[in-house]
């Protein structure tokens, strides 16, 4: 299975803060240096690479001497603001030794889940893979509020991977890969060399970073394996620290853990990965069996299934669709109605709707093009 990586031709590389930054929270040019080199020889092989990078925020507490990382929302802005002019100074600097050049994107998650925003980064992103330019993306900290952040740079790479069309999502970090048990606080813990599905088994290793410069952990690790496995492309977890780790990975070799893809059938289109894991829901519809079993069948939700309206959503908003009194999401799709009509129409036949609303849009509330599958029942 492993053997496969070495057919990998477009790559997203996500590289931790505990990479580039020493135990004072200082940039260290070395890790940008041994980067600027593998990708390099990577590129002269034909093989694109995008850097998804963190660093800026611990760059910034350096650079304005923080100890701790601010709690406030705008200091948190102003220090990421400091830090990413040094942070992209580092990979200008190392890559120019190549004679590459790399080019700053900075998003935040509402470019990801307004549609047009989403298609304009894709695009961008590919033009910049046109020019040869080595794309370095961050989450843009220094305007994003917590209401609209990404909250990590893991999950993060798991949306570009897919916009960027990668065929492989590389997550680099001070941790070898993902064990069966905490290996901070287990010392018989063992490593998984390749998971099939991440199971609560598998998050039972998984913990949250302790560095005060850092975000996210294991978990958010795990959580972007899962969004690139359901696009279908696999994901290598490993320790950046390993000498060579990138082209050892490439070589099959048994190093970190690989989370293995969806096959084809159950793998989602780049529309329904899109529906999936970039849009907030902005309300919820409960319905009923019938529905549910319909739903997971491939078909569009209709009114007459609908049970409940829950919170208040407009025409094309994303919604959350719960199996009746289930607390788990069943699925998430853009409703062609407003939940005020949606309250009207609900347990009606789709030939009742124009009757009783004066209008009608669609016979669907949801269609099955603009829905996808979350659980199960």
């Amino acid at each position: 299975m492993r053997k496969q990586l070495q057919n990998k031709k477009r790559l997203v590389i996500k590289i931790g803060s505990s990479i580039l930054v020493n135990e004072a929270g200082q940039l260290i040019s070395a890790p940008f240096r041994k980067l600027a080199r593998t990708v390099a020889e990577l590129h002269q092989n034909k093989i694109e690479v995008a850097l998804v990078s963190s660093g800026a925020i611990a760059a910034g507490m350096n650079r304005l001497e923080l100890k701790q990382k601010p709690k406030r929302i705008a200091l948190k802005q102003a220090v990421a603001a400091a830090g990413q002019h040094a942070l992209m100074f580092e990979y200008e600097k190392a890559f120019a030794k190549y004679q590459l050049k790399v080019a700053q994107v900075l998003v935040g998650r509402d470019d990801f889940a307004n549609r047009r925003r989403y298609l304009n980064i894709r695009h961008s992103l590919f033009e910049i893979r046109k020019l040869g330019l080595i794309p370095i993306i961050n989450e843009n900290d220094s305007v994003a509020t917590d209401e609209i952040k990404f909250g990590d740079n893991d999950n993060l790479s798991a949306l570009v991977t897919s916009a960027y069309e990668a065929d492989l999502l590389i997550i680099l970090s001070d941790v070898g890969g993902v064990y069966d048990l905490d290996p901070s606080t287990h010392s018989e813990a063992q490593r998984l060399s390749i998971i099939e599905k991440i199971d609560q088994q598998v998050k039972l290793g998984a913990t949250d970073t302790l560095r005060p410069s850092s975000t996210g952990g294991m978990r958010t690790k795990l959580e972007a394996a899962e969004k690139a496995q359901h696009y279908g492309v696999a994901t290598l977890i490993a320790s950046g620290h390993t000498p060579n780790v990138i082209q050892r990975i490439l070589r099959g070799e048994d190093i970190g853990t690989l989370i293995v893809p969806q096959d084809g059938e159950n793998r989602l289109s780049a529309k329904k990965h899109w529906l999936a894991y970039n849009l907030k829901s902005q309300g919820s519809l409960r319905i009923d069996e019938g529905a549910c079993t319909a739903l997971q069948k491939g078909r569009s939700l209709l009114s007459s299934g609908i049970i409940k309206v829950e919170g208040t959503f407009n025409k094309g908003d994303a919604v959350d669709i719960f199996c009746k009194t289930s607390k788990k999401v069943l699925a998430r799709g853009l409703t062609s109605y407003h939940s005020y009509e949606i309250e009207k129409i609900k347990g009606l036949k789709s030939s009742e709707i124009e009757k009783t609303l004066g209008y009608k849009y669609l016979d669907e509330i949801i269609h099955r093009n603009d829905l996808v599958i979350l659980g199960e029942l």
